[in-house]
């Protein structure tokens, strides 16, 4: 049997050893590069000859984390740990050499090591906080006695990367090289400390405590962290950093990185994490299809969801035709979008010279027939089926032969809206979210006679636009809207029963969510879907819509608001649920916050092992995806299948036994996948 060769190998450049890992794409951590590390620094620690050593890698980038087909195994020597311990032990000084990005694993070996040296493009990071744990190498030790207590909490406990200049300035990076020189440049510098001692040791460095700076930076991340346990965990340990040695210290880390590991909250972000992943595969549709060509976009409609659908493809590059049947209303869409923008640019998030890209890629127009020339055409028009099958009547004659049809509709039949083109299999749906430019999810609706390229198509321009995207089959409401409808339905009876939409509001709040049923249908607008005759009153809805309260933009809704949105009970909208109570003589009692969880989302759960046993999701994952990037289903709860999962199926059925309602046979057996 053929041993495989070693991710690691070593050049000698006079006396100087270069500890070099090949390990495509990201240079992971796998067993195979901790040994071979090991063994490459014990080499050079063994030879007189050699002064010192640098570790770079091959590639596009430096150690960019653990290796995450290992997750949930058991562990081959030398761990992490061990590994970085056995780095700053050396009696050799060792230089990192980091391009690229040097993320969890890979940033604990850069602290590990006694110097550090990047190309201005590279990135440092500690991400674990987004997968519920922290750096559990001595990072939360080490890092904040290197680069300070500050800048220490917010790399771990926000899980967001910094730049190399911002590592050089906070003492982070020794010194910056070259861009294209990162090689020549690291043994340069290797060569000029080799014999400088005492060698630099990061658990050895002082660190005083700064309680101000924890209190300030927990304050000002308290709404972020709302939930989460890991960003405590992370705090906790820099804190601890501050007050013991460095051994008491990752004692602590080690704790507590075991306990976030065994908590639900990190299984809930692992599997998201793999959900995403396993989210842009399409079961039956082979990963090798090959693709269409989309060189432009066209875009039917310039209002909010068209406007915001529009800056997706003109940020990624792609020029865009947007169609309008009006002067005013194509004016108006395409002043949003520089308006958007220019907002964007104002926060820093954007230059000016961006901004005018982008525009220029833009072709407002009145001229339907000018769609001809897109590859891939966009209707973003009202919820309204005749409509839409008016709208792919004139598509079907203009857009050229293999362009790529969408609708972004929220809830009809696109395979109607296929059967009014001779060409079903080049139609299906992109549900983008509001707002468009914002919300990550996108739901690719796959037609009856939808082909396979058009989805792959599709699935890999997702992310091309930086949109997570999901295949959902035809059916109304598609998988999120879908599982809406039956917690909208039961907040509303809930109301009539003796609840209010500030309870019901709270529960949902309280479980994670960013808002309740409520505060979402006044954030949305009351008024949405509304038939807008005030004398047909047939609902609580209807009658709030019918006397103006629509909501936010009218300062009243479910809610009553000031002149700054904030909500406030409403006496008008209590008065309105007694006269339904008595009209309806549904009878009154004390509603339970559980009661609340139960026929709200139990039922949700219910609806999407419906959807899954009917095939209109290929995974439940899947669903969690959604639920996460489209609706704001707290992080750290995985989703609402992955959640029932953890709260028990036998608990949630018994839940909704206790209702009455009519339960998932996959639910009931517990055989959800």
């Amino acid at each position: 049997m053929t041993t495989p060769a070693s991710p690691i190998r070593t050049e000698r450049h006079g006396d100087i050893l270069v500890i070099i890992s090949d390990n495509p794409p990201v240079n992971a951590l796998g067993a195979a590069v901790r040994q071979g590390l090991e063994a490459a620094v014990k080499q050079g620690v063994a030879d007189a000859s050699i002064a010192a050593m640098v570790i770079r890698c091959e590639g596009r980038t430096f150690f960019a984390g653990a290796d995450i087909t290992e997750f949930g195994k058991p562990m081959q020597e030398p761990v992490l740990p061990m590994l970085v311990d056995m780095i700053e032990a050396s009696d050799k000084p060792i230089v990192a050499a980091i391009h690229g990005t040097a993320l969890g694993g890979g940033c604990e070996v850069a602290l590990a090591c006694h110097y550090r040296v990047a190309v201005p493009s590279a990135k440092l990071g500690t991400p674990e906080v987004k997968l519920g744990l922290l750096p559990g190498a001595g990072g939360t030790q080490r890092l904040p006695r290197v680069a300070g207590i500050p800048l220490a909490l917010d790399m771990t406990a926000k899980g967001d990367p910094i730049s190399a200049r911002t590592a050089h300035d906070a003492g982070l990076i020794d010194r910056i090289v070259g861009e294209d020189s990162l090689a020549a440049d690291a043994l340069a510098f290797a060569n000029e400390i080799k014999t400088k001692r005492p060698i630099p040791r990061a658990s050895q460095s002082p660190l005083a405590p700064d309680p101000d700076a924890v209190a300030a930076f927990t304050k000002a991340n308290a709404r972020r962290f709302r939930g989460f346990e890991a960003p405590a965990a992370n705090i906790a340990c820099i804190v601890k950093a501050s007050e013991t040695g460095y051994a008491e210290g990752v004692q602590f880390e080690r704790a507590e990185f075991m306990r976030l590991m065994m908590d639900n909250q990190s299984a809930a972000q692992r599997h998201l994490f793999f959900a995403e992943r396993q989210a842009a595969r399409i079961d039956d549709v082979p990963a090798e299809t090959v693709t269409r060509p989309v060189e432009r976009v066209g875009i039917i409609g310039a209002g909010t969801m068209g406007g915001g659908i529009a800056m997706n493809f003109l940020s990624a590059g792609l020029p865009v035709t947007i169609v309008e049947t009006s002067a005013e209303a194509l004016d108006r869409g395409v002043a949003i979008i520089r308006r958007n923008y220019e907002a964007t640019a104002a926060k820093g998030r954007m230059t000016a010279e961006q901004v005018e890209r982008a525009m220029s890629l833009l072709t407002p127009t009145l001229d339907f027939d000018s769609l001809g020339t897109a590859d891939l055409v966009i209707e973003a028009v009202y919820e309204n089926m005749d409509v839409k099958k008016e709208i792919f009547t004139r598509l079907d004659a203009v857009a050229r032969p293999g362009a790529i049809l969408a609708s972004n509709t929220s809830y009809l039949d696109i395979d109607v809206i296929a059967a009014c083109t001779a060409r079903p299999q080049d139609v299906l749906g992109m549900h983008f979210f509001s707002p468009a430019n914002v919300m990550k999810l996108l739901e690719v609706v796959r037609g009856e006679k939808t082909a396979g390229d058009v989805l792959a198509t599709v699935m890999a321009l997702a992310k091309k636009i930086r949109k997570v995207a999901v295949v959902a089959g035809v059916t109304y409401g598609f998988i999120g809207n879908r599982m809406l409808m039956p917690r909208q339905v039961e907040a509303n009876a809930l109301l009539l029963e003796g609840a209010t939409p500030e309870q019901i509001d709270r529960v949902h709040v309280e479980f994670g969510m960013p808002m309740g049923p409520f505060q979402m249908a006044d954030l949305a607008g009351v008024d949405i879907g509304w038939h807008r005759d005030p004398s047909r009153i047939e609902s609580v809805r209807d009658q709030l819509a019918a006397e103006g309260r629509w909501g936010q933009k009218k300062q009243a809704g479910f809610y009553d608001y000031d002149e700054k949105r904030t909500p406030r009970p409403s006496p008008r909208v209590a008065e309105i649920l007694d006269e339904w109570r008595l009209k309806t003589q549904t009878p009154q009692r004390v509603i339970e916050d559980e009661e609340i969880i139960e026929r709200t989302l139990y039922t949700m759960v219910n609806e999407g092992a419906l959807i899954l046993e009917e095939g209109k999701a290929q995974r439940a994952s899947d669903i969690d995806v959604v639920w996460i990037y489209g609706y704001g289903w707290p992080v750290y709860r995985g989703g609402p299948m992955f959640w029932a999962k953890t709260e028990g199926y036998d608990k949630i059925v018994a839940g909704l036994d206790r209702h009455g309602f009519p339960v998932a046979n996959s639910l009931r057996q517990g055989t959800i996948k």
